[in-house]
């Protein structure tokens, strides 16, 4: 025992490396290990016999562990300390610069929507993304045979099991906040409901979930005219200039009369400027609210009138800051932001300017 314990923790104090102690462990003690096979060899041995040699040998055993051990947490401070010698650390240093954040174009511009509507004396509403068949369409005068539906590319989600419900679906519009708040307070409102929305479609302009804003004002003699008004003062201080517009004639299942609202415009180099020049390009759609849609939310129609818009919130952010694919807002490296220079201290008012 006397001469296994001296050869072995001679070895160990002599390994140069960590190689070297793993040679020794299993030398010594591994499975085939010198002391391993002695302490196999018990079995064999007499009651008195194994009464000496086996606390012996389990005494040599832990002696090695912990002489192994041992060197290892020697070796390894002794690489921290030839580390430490050759390496360093001027805290004296500047520290790098650390680029500023930024938030998302779509929360900047939604910020920038809703700063310019609350200006007007609208609130925000906001409803659930999962909406049932009712305020989805029904409520909003598109009924189950109604031509629109299919125009929407509606996401249908699974019906409840034992249900005869129509199935739920992801809404296609923020419309049926306009409905969720109308049930809730009730004539006079003014209220815009940001948020997205879902429609299964795929391109350059056009995605499966975008951000939309829809605007709804109801009072006793709310006209087209105070529409045109909210309309153009909203796209003025967005896109910070005075903005024509052009009302034409259209057809939405919740309003009556509809309106398609085209912005002046100027095509350049295949980029568009909006405020200037001799063009029209589409931007929302609006009108008076259907008599329907506001006995679906319990207000008379007899008694109350008012309008409503819906604003693509992705829409008017490509066309302000000049990004060209809407796509480019959720599947590429947003590393590009800073390209476009967005700050969420910069928001614009309706009275002009940037308020910080």
């Amino acid at each position: 025992m006397d001469d296994l314990k001296a050869k072995y923790l001679d070895l160990i104090a002599n390994a140069s490396d960590e190689a070297a102690i793993e040679e020794v462990r299993l030398a010594a003690v591994g499975k085939k290990g010198e002391v391993s096979l002695k302490m196999r060899e018990l079995g064999k041995m007499t009651p008195e016999e194994r009464q000496v040699a086996g606390p012996a040998l389990n005494a040599l055993k832990d002696e090695i562990n912990a002489a192994l051990a041992a060197k290892k947490t020697a070796l390894a401070d002794a690489a921290l300390e030839e580390r430490l010698k050759s390496e360093w650390l001027d805290v004296t240093l500047p520290s790098r610069h650390a680029r500023q954040g930024t938030v998302h174009p779509i929360s900047q511009v939604t910020e920038e929507v809703m700063a310019i509507f609350a200006d007007m004396g609208f609130t925000v509403a906001e409803g659930p993304q999962i909406e049932s068949d009712w305020y989805n369409f029904d409520a909003l005068n598109i009924p189950s045979h109604h031509s629109a539906r299919a125009e929407m590319d509606t996401f249908y989600m699974k019906t409840p099991e034992g249900s005869n419900d129509a199935p739920p679906v992801l809404r296609t519009h923020t419309s049926p906040v306009q409905i969720r708040a109308l049930e809730k307070n009730g004539a006079p409102i003014r209220v815009i409901a940001p948020g997205r929305v879902y429609r299964a479609d795929y391109d350059q302009t056009h995605t499966p979930m975008f951000n939309q804003v829809e605007g709804l004002a109801i009072g006793k003699d709310i006209s087209m005219a105070n529409l045109k008004w909210v309309l153009e003062e909203f796209l003025s201080a967005f896109f910070g200039k005075r903005v024509k517009t052009r009302f034409r004639a259209s057809h939405f299942p919740f309003t009556e009369p509809s309106a398609e609202v085209d912005v002046q415009c100027k095509w350049e180099d295949g980029k568009v400027t909006v405020g200037e020049g001799d063009d029209w390009l589409e931007i929302l759609g609006s009108g008076m609210v259907h008599p329907k849609v506001l006995e679906a939310a319990g207000v008379d129609p007899n008694e109350w009138q008012g309008f409503a818009f819906g604003i693509g919130i992705d829409r008017i952010a490509m066309l302000k800051y000049g990004i060209p694919d809407l796509r480019a807002f959720f599947d590429s490296d947003l590393r590009w932001l800073r390209h476009y220079g967005f700050s969420a201290l910069d928001v614009p008012t309706l009275h002009g300017g940037l308020s910080r």
